[in-house]
């Protein structure tokens, strides 16, 4: 008797080094190109295009300049992480739920406080730079 391993469901899983790598450098560009179909994550993509290099302008050690680029990358990163959920919840269907209500407020929470976080650390550089 033979026994067939049926086809993975994630053909990424079997994959391994450099195929492994590239499939998910792929995929992620993937999601970079949908997250850039979403409003909020272009605006703010474009603002990461102007602060990035300003950090390097701004900030007066390597340390400033990694944490100001890095606050920035952060609300990338939880823009499509929000984006995500979003779209897991659409897809499990149109009607209203309190709990599908509950993950994208927290999405969103999760968004403004990166948003937050990013603002204060600007703010905090500008004033050491400029004022202080």
């Amino acid at each position: 008797m033979t026994s067939s391993t049926p086809d993975p469901v994630n053909p990424q899983k079997s994959r391994t080094g450099l195929s492994r790598v590239l499939h998910a450098g792929a995929y992620s560009l993937e999601g970079l190109k949908a997250g850039w179909h979403e409003k909020a994550f272009q605006q703010e993509a474009i603002c990461a295009f102007i602060m990035i290099p300003a950090a390097f302008w701004l900030g007066t050690s390597w340390e400033q300049v990694a944490l100001l680029a890095a606050t920035v990358t952060l609300v990338l990163i939880v823009e499509l992480l929000n984006t995500g959920i979003e779209a897991a919840i659409d897809r499990i269907g149109p009607e209203w739920h309190e709990l599908s209500k509950k993950a994208k407020d927290m999405g969103s929470a999760a968004v403004l406080l990166s948003l937050c976080l990013c603002g204060a650390v600007w703010a905090a550089a500008i004033y050491h730079r400029f004022i202080a």
